[in-house]
């Protein structure tokens, strides 16, 4: 058995590497590559992804599986190589289902739409992407049907990206969420709005940049594994254990969103780092699920990097990294800057409590078409169409309308944006269960200190990387599954007081 189980860990490393080596050529892209390089591009990464898929999808992969499930069944569930084992054949069962010549099709597909996009966008030319959109709807459902027995037809596109999830379930739980979101975002949207004057002046691209990277790193992102560079649309991404790279986007005018986005991708890249080093080259290092992985970015980009605690230690550094423009500047001025609620017309921008909206949003828009209820063609008027009925705004074009977000021009249509926000919901719960076992917390943030914070998360949430479901890694972590109160009460609480409600 325990030759068995090195060939099998060694036939995983090599598919790994193709994967890794995937993730590079699209991290370039997205970075540095000049646009003469997209059909190649486009073919290169195709290359890898059907070589890889036909590496795992191999025979002697599944009859390695079969001959160690009486190995897996004699050990404790929660052990290594049960682990391993069990998601391997979960993750086999599915790829199995997938011929490698469509996913090579399908990547070479949304390489070329990422091209598209990343040039249709700044144009306001939406007309450029809709073949290639259409193209992709048509994709998403021929990847869905591959799977039999699904209640709807997103439920294997959510799976990918968070196991165990279904459309019935989100919409039920987004439902809850909606009902308790409106009252809250009526009552603050009433009032007049904070002044976020402050954080609209000119800041200098490379003193923006410094300090968000030593908060980064005060967090606990780790350089020599790491590094940050400039994109089009923030992400984060992981070729190894020892090499998980962020990016950012940055406007001298707003100071707000190369800082945030900065320490959400930090987030997310201290997770992977994490993760326990022995799981290097397997199934087992990576994040469990996309819900988990956003509680990550969340967590530290607005529980901890836009609370109070933490400005009171950080905003004498930022006002000594600019002091011309915070010079006038006081604290609470700022903390109400920086937590400004409003009605607004792009999701990455939005705050806190509407932010759930602009995913509610998507969702819907993304199930409506993937049930053949809306046509690619009227997408751009059934977006402003929602946007006037839930937000009362409407963009001036498609900039800020349906062209704002990348993943349906580089993806699946189905199964991204709901990750968003359960990791809001999630954080909440983590966060939580760190605060009961060092109620210490909140004062170390206010005193720059994230360590406590960051040990508890490393032992309980990044450790194990994906040995357990989001739903187990919830009932361990927290003690009950998955529900919204932790995360009303966070937002009942903080902006209940910045707006008297």
């Amino acid at each position: 058995m325990e030759k068995k189980l090195a060939e099998l860990k060694q036939r995983l490393l090599e598919i790994n590497d193709l994967n890794s080596a995937a993730a590079l050529l699209s991290w370039d892209q997205s970075t540095y590559m000049p646009p003469g390089g997209a059909p190649a591009r486009g073919r290169q990464m195709a290359t890898l992804a059907q070589l890889a898929q036909e590496k795992f999808i191999d025979p002697a992969v599944g009859q390695l599986l079969d001959e160690l499930r009486s190995y897996e069944e004699r050990l404790d569930y929660e052990s290594d190589d049960a682990s391993l084992i069990r998601v391997t054949r979960k993750n086999y069962e599915k790829a199995v289902l997938v011929p490698a010549e469509f996913l090579g099709k399908f990547y070479a597909h949304t390489a070329e739409g990422y091209q598209l996009w990343a040039k249709a966008r700044p144009d306001n030319d939406f007309k450029a992407v809709e073949d290639v959109l259409k193209k992709t709807l048509d994709m998403s459902r021929q990847l869905a049907e591959f799977f039999p027995g699904y209640d709807h037809i997103a439920d294997p596109l959510i799976d990918f990206s968070d196991p165990d999830m279904k459309a019935e379930n989100i919409r039920k739980v987004f439902s809850e969420l909606r009902d308790e979101l409106v009252p809250i975002v009526q009552a603050i949207t009433e009032q007049e709005p904070a002044d976020d004057s402050p954080v609209k002046q000119s800041f200098n691209e490379d003193d923006q940049l410094a300090f968000g990277m030593q908060v980064a790193q005060d967090f606990g992102y780790d350089l020599q594994r790491g590094r940050q560079d400039k994109t089009h649309h923030p992400f984060m991404t992981k070729f190894s254990l020892g090499d998980v790279r962020i990016t950012t986007r940055v406007k001298e005018n707003d100071l707000t969103e190369a800082l945030f986005s900065t320490l959400h991708e930090a987030g997310h890249a201290m997770y992977e780092q994490g993760i326990n080093m022995d799981y290097e080259g397997s199934p087992l290092a990576n994040g469990t699920s996309s819900g988990v992985h956003e509680s990550q970015s969340r967590t530290w980009e607005n529980i901890v990097g836009r609370s109070r605690g933490f400005w009171e230690h950080y905003y004498p550094k930022l006002q000594a990294a600019f002091p011309e423009q915070l010079k006038g500047v006081e604290l609470d001025a700022f903390y109400r800057a920086i937590n400004k609620v409003s009605r607004s017309l792009i999701r990455t921008d939005a705050d806190e409590v509407t932010y759930n909206l602009h995913v509610m949003i998507r969702l819907d828009l993304e199930l409506q078409m993937l049930e053949d209820q809306l046509a690619i063609k009227d997408l751009p008027d059934a977006w402003h169409a929602r946007y006037e009925s839930d937000l009362g705004l409407k963009a001036p074009s498609d900039v800020d309308g349906v062209l704002q977000d990348v993943h349906w021009y580089a993806g699946t249509i189905g199964g991204a944006f709901q990750g968003y926000t359960l990791g809001n919901i999630i954080s909440a719960l983590f966060f939580d269960a760190a605060r009961q076992a060092h109620p210490e917390i909140e004062q170390q943030i206010g005193q720059g200190q994230f360590g406590t914070l960051h040990g508890w998360l490393k032992d309980n949430v990044y450790q194990p990387g994906s040995k357990f479901t989001a739903n187990e890694l919830i009932q361990r972590v927290t003690g009950g599954p998955l529900r919204i109160g932790p995360y009303i009460h966070y937002l009942k609480t903080k902006y209940g007081e910045l707006y008297e409600l």
